[in-house]
């Protein structure tokens, strides 16, 4: 599978965090508060400790995460609202999305992104339109340094590993994660990122600039919502249309 220019690997290049430091605490609060729901402790809980390591690596005080942290397991009076709910669409040329929201308010969450889709030329689908296209992986992204580094990863008990350019993505299964990522480590592999996602079985090849251009605004677009967790994709863009659009 080409994974080269799917949108997980844009959003490493364009060095797509949030701008405004508020919104990104913001949906990280939220991300720990949920994964807090299911147990206080990260070492017993390791959507936890993924939330935790995502919200150190963007520098949020400790204090705003202790704080997200007993608000999501219900250790404050005031307890957590925020709930879990996943979305599937169509963008614009067949392309399957999906998006991973955290919201305290269904409704306007919903009308939010009912409104991305239609206004970008999309449609917002029922649960399981989409979905069948993806699958849950454990990717780790580790740097191009050590030649043995694809041997070592079979070992470590990785069923994929991509080539994403300057990096190296090691796919696992989800639940293997954590134990992957200590035998690469344990073997002098440095891990720069670690986390779950859902990755598409096939890829739409996008050949036309204005339809890329739309689909990368769209995805942006999809970003900068306050609810929005995260956003899957199926969609692969060539490298010389990505320098055109740049």
């Amino acid at each position: 599978m080409s994974g080269h220019s799917k949108w997980s690997t844009i959003k490493r290049k364009k060095g797509a965090l949030d701008a405004k430091k508020g919104a990104e605490f913001t949906k990280l609060a939220r991300l720990i508060e949920v994964a807090a729901k299911a147990g206080a402790d990260p070492a017993m809980n390791f959507r936890l400790k993924l939330a935790i390591q995502k919200a150190k690596a963007a520098n949020m005080p400790s204090a705003n995460i202790d704080k997200a942290i007993r608000k999501g397991a219900g250790l404050d009076k005031d307890k957590s609202s925020i709930e879990e709910i996943t979305y599937e669409g169509l963008a614009p040329g067949g392309v399957a999305v999906i998006v991973q929201a955290l919201t305290d308010n269904k409704n306007r969450t919903v009308s939010d992104l009912r409104n991305l889709f239609s206004k970008f030329g999309g449609s917002l689908g029922n649960s399981g339109s989409v979905a069948w296209q993806f699958v849950s992986r454990g990717i780790l992204t580790v740097a191009k340094t050590d030649p043995d580094l694809e041997l070592k990863a079979i070992e470590a008990g990785a069923i994929d590993i991509q080539d994403q350019g300057d990096v190296w993505d090691i796919h696992t299964n989800p639940i293997d994660l954590n134990q992957v990522k200590q035998a690469l480590v344990s073997v002098g592999i440095t891990v720069q990122e670690d986390k779950l996602a859902l990755v598409p079985t096939t890829l739409i090849s996008i050949t036309d600039p204005n339809l890329a251009r739309k689909l990368l605004q769209f995805m942006d677009a999809l970003e900068e919502n306050e609810d929005v967790a995260e956003v899957f994709s199926n969609f692969d863009i060539d490298d010389n249309i990505l320098q055109s659009l740049e």
